[in-house]
């Protein structure tokens, strides 16, 4: 076979485009002796095709085991995902509530201070009320 046929097969082989009687074409002038020198680093790679079908691999494929669908694991998982929620729900109440009540306290000791205040005030006012009256009755007697 002229090597100048086999350099166009080998760059259609290459380039994926050859039909299986033209691949099956290489591999007969690549098994045989007659093989041109500058073509000599393709031999081995055609006879790799010749010679694996032969070979038969001893190597056991371990698969890995099937998982199963673990409903007792994600159960608990989602119990405590849940007494962790009603807890920090509780705790947030619980704050809410003591905030609250800090608020109240804050607010009647700002409210008792005001009252106090006022009642000095309306003492005050009771005085002068009773000085005012005096002085009334004093000044129209004379």
């Amino acid at each position: 076979m002229e090597s100048g046929n086999i350099e166009k097969l080998l760059e259609k082989y290459f380039e994926a485009e050859t039909t299986l009687a033209e691949e099956k074409q290489l591999k007969e002038y690549f098994s045989g002796n007659q093989i041109a020198e500058h073509l000599a680093q393709y031999r081995a790679f055609f006879g790799y095709f010749k010679e694996e079908p032969n070979h038969i691999s001893v190597k056991e494929i371990e698969l890995p085991k099937e998982r199963k669908f673990n409903m007792k694991f994600i159960s608990i998982a989602a119990s405590f995902l849940l007494m962790v929620s009603v807890f920090s729900y509780q705790q947030y109440q619980h704050n809410q509530e003591v905030a609250a009540r800090e608020a109240f306290a804050k607010t009647q000791e700002a409210l008792q201070l005001i009252s106090q205040n006022l009642n000095k005030g309306n003492k005050a006012i009771a005085q002068l009320n009773y000085y005012e009256e005096t002085q009334r009755k004093i000044f129209k007697n004379e």
